[in-house]
């Protein structure tokens, strides 16, 4: 079924072999390593990714997510969406790959209920505390590896308790925002060299990929749009107004910023963040 899943931004299974002790899957070489390997892991001959391959990588892997979910029949998640497993060509086109937690849907199901897998700081709340998994699990997998190639840090990291910062990449950035320290936020390998409302934008459509409830995330086809520049003023603006009353309702403080307020855990009692979440 993986097989029939083809599409510039996937990675194309090209055979397998079985032997009475090994099963193999062939794949093409992916000259550049992951995106992972790439902000992380590269020597001091190797050039970092600039901000135009980040956004290439960016609109390629939402393209290839969207297929899976829009295209497949059944349709195909992924359910370890990171930048690990977003790898990069001869040409540094986004490929995803590692379908190995991959789960094939019927359209009928709206849920698929199973252990738990994937990646500390990249699996879903809801995929956590319930075990059901949907196309929204990939969208908020998505919306972290997003935050890394903004970022270059990982998704968990405990070194910067050190710096009495939050373990977690989505708390970092948004206790970043707060400050509205923007400079600090992004990757010091870029060197200044970006455009800081794109950098916005992308961490707009981060935030709307990770919200709480995987019913207020938008489908990986609208993420696309949104990438493209179609339709993401209107859904922030959407979703500005529906914190505030949230906000409001739960008599928390307004955030004062211009342009982000975080959905964050900071305003929650401590007896409310003690069970699964």
């Amino acid at each position: 079924m993986i097989s029939m899943a083809v599409h510039r931004n996937l990675l194309r299974l090209r055979g397998f072999c079985m032997t009475p002790t090994e099963r193999l899957l062939v794949y093409p070489f992916m000259v550049n390593g992951s995106v992972a390997s790439c902000l992380r892991e590269r020597s001091e001959s190797q050039s970092p990714l600039d901000w135009d391959k980040r956004k290439r990588i960016a609109l390629g892997a939402a393209r290839g997510l969207a297929y899976l979910h829009d295209h497949c029949d059944p349709k195909i998640i992924h359910r370890d969406v990171k930048a690990a497993n977003i790898l990069l060509d001869e040409e540094f086109e986004a490929v995803v790959g590692d379908f190995g937690l991959a789960k094939l849907m019927d359209y009928k199901d709206t849920h698929v209920t199973t252990a738990v897998r994937g990646t500390i700081g990249h699996i879903a709340p809801e995929y956590l505390s319930t075990g059901k998994s949907s196309e929204k699990t990939d969208v908020f997998g998505y919306g972290v590896m997003l935050l890394e190639l903004i970022t270059g840090q990982r998704a968990f990291d405990l070194a910067r308790l050190a710096n009495d910062d939050d373990v977690m990449l989505l708390d970092w950035v948004k206790g970043l925002l707060k400050d509205r320290k923007l400079e600090t936020l992004v990757d010091s390998d870029l060197d200044s060299n970006y455009i800081e409302e794109e950098v916005e934008q992308l961490i707009q459509i981060a935030l709307l990929c990770t919200q709480g409830s995987p019913m207020d995330r938008p489908k990986m086809a609208e993420v696309v749009r949104m990438l493209e520049g179609d339709g993401l003023a209107e859904r922030w603006e959407e979703w500005q107004k529906e914190e505030m009353v949230r906000q409001e309702f739960n008599h928390t403080h307004y955030l004062n910023s211009n342009w982000i307020i975080a959905d964050s855990t900071s305003h929650v009692p401590p007896d409310e963040l003690s069970g699964p979440r």
